[in-house]
């Protein structure tokens, strides 16, 4: 008798959406406190607090309703065949446009443009809602519709591009990979990903945002000095418009080797009380970059990789497993596909077990920053970001230590407070 592969998948799936509910429902329980947490007591305005918990309570409502309608249509999918089905109908539509539906690459990319088409149309309500309601309720939200749907298009457009000679070069590299394919797989897409940061920053990004230089001053002194004195390779400093689309702030550097850049948010810059206070925010980035993380992260990522194609392997030519959801052929992307489902809940603690790196990153990128005599600008400027982006001010421990990739701000301060008292 063949295992049931997809009443499997399909159950998983739903048992990981009880738990996710179980942990959404604590967070949620967390959100609706009155109070702030006692660390945050006259730290945080109470007016920024209720705020605070508005925007949080209306995002985990959201949530609950997003959450509960993708594994329905999921599940749905699944279950009752319709991803064969869609297959086989891509095909049929292959043919009659004159292809030769035979072909793999083109039936493939067929299939694929059906499921992108369905994709924007399930996902544009929610896309809709979340950034013209939510975002705007709550002051967020500074695009129009127009740059909404223009950003839409210039990333279908972009994914038209960039998709076919990636997918049809896996597809190639599957045929003919023989006993070394998962090698060959994790090359390739180690080449892509290397290729990819280093275009995105200078050809995609730049379709979406204007970047322009740091202009000169105080800050960018301070900036330069800073990167100087930790002999990181700055090259340019940029500033990206990241108030026509949000108030939301941030900061992040890219670049390989020598030729690293830095980016500030406007919004940062126009939050932040004082200049030491961005200082401190770029000398916690510098510390990932001092510490190595973003190479153990990147390597963790690699490895992970491998093994996952290692896995593909060894059941992309088991025939229960497609037969399981109806596919009487054994295409290379829904190999891929069925694959992952598969191994699902491994994906899952992987990604818990790289939150838990990531969180600890974040604490000694904090402790670098501190070391540096940041300290008190770091304080308030991660107190200044938590307050402007409406983060949530109570978190329930569950829920943060499965979702969260970087630790609440209650226990960032606890750990810089901590580190001056053994100081003092």
């Amino acid at each position: 008798m063949a295992f049931p592969y997809l009443e499997t998948v399909v159950g998983v799936m739903i048992l990981v959406y009880i738990f996710e509910c179980y942990l959404d429902k604590r967070q949620h329980a967390a959100l609706k406190l009155p109070t702030l947490p006692k660390p945050l007591v006259g730290v945080i305005s109470q007016e920024k607090f209720e705020k605070s918990r508005a925007y949080s309570l209306d995002k985990s409502n959201f949530h609950f309703v997003h959450e509960l309608v993708t594994v329905l249509m999921d599940s749905v999918i699944l279950y009752f065949g319709i991803l064969p089905w869609f297959w086989k109908r891509s095909g049929e539509f292959l043919g009659s446009a004159g292809f030769n539906a035979e072909n793999e690459i083109l039936h493939t990319l067929a299939f694929l443009a059906g499921v992108m088409f369905w994709s924007q149309i399930t996902d544009l309500p929610f896309s809709l809602y979340s950034t013209f309601v939510i975002e705007a309720r709550h002051g967020f939200n500074k695009q129009t519709v127009w740059l909404f749907f223009r950003d839409m298009i210039k990333g279908i457009a972009l994914t038209i591009v960039i998709g076919p000679p990636i997918l049809a070069a896996i597809i190639i590299i599957v045929q003919k990979g023989g006993p070394y394919l998962a090698i060959y797989l994790w090359a390739f897409m180690l080449i892509i990903s290397l290729v990819m940061m280093t275009i995105y920053p200078v050809l995609i990004a730049p379709l979406f945002n204007k970047f322009t230089p740091l202009p000169e001053g105080d800050l960018r002194s301070k900036i330069e000095n800073l990167a100087s004195s930790l002999k990181f390779p700055l090259k340019k400093l940029f500033v990206v418009d990241g108030s026509t689309r949000s108030s939301h702030s941030n900061a992040y550097m890219y670049g390989f080797f020598k030729n690293k850049r830095i980016v500030l948010y406007d919004t940062l810059i126009q939050q932040c009380k004082n200049e030491e206070e961005v200082v401190a925010v770029i000398a916690h980035e510098l510390g990932h970059w001092k510490l190595n993380h973003t190479m153990y992260s990147f390597i963790a990522v690699q490895i992970l990789t491998l093994l996952q194609f290692g896995g593909y392997t060894l059941v992309r030519n088991s025939k229960d497993l497609f037969q399981s959801f109806g596919f009487d052929t054994q295409p290379v992307l829904i190999g891929l596909i069925l694959f992952q489902h598969t191994v699902m809940p491994l994906q899952h603690l992987v990604s818990f077990s790289l939150n838990l790196v990531s969180r600890a990153f974040e604490f000694q990128a904090d402790a670098f920053a501190k070391k540096l005599g940041y300290a008190t600008p770091l304080r308030a400027g991660l107190i200044k970001l938590q307050e402007e982006n409406l983060s949530a001010m109570n978190t329930d421990p569950w829920y943060s230590a499965y979702h969260y990739s970087h630790p609440p701000l209650v226990e960032r301060l606890a750990a810089i407070d901590e580190a001056d008292k053994k100081t003092d």
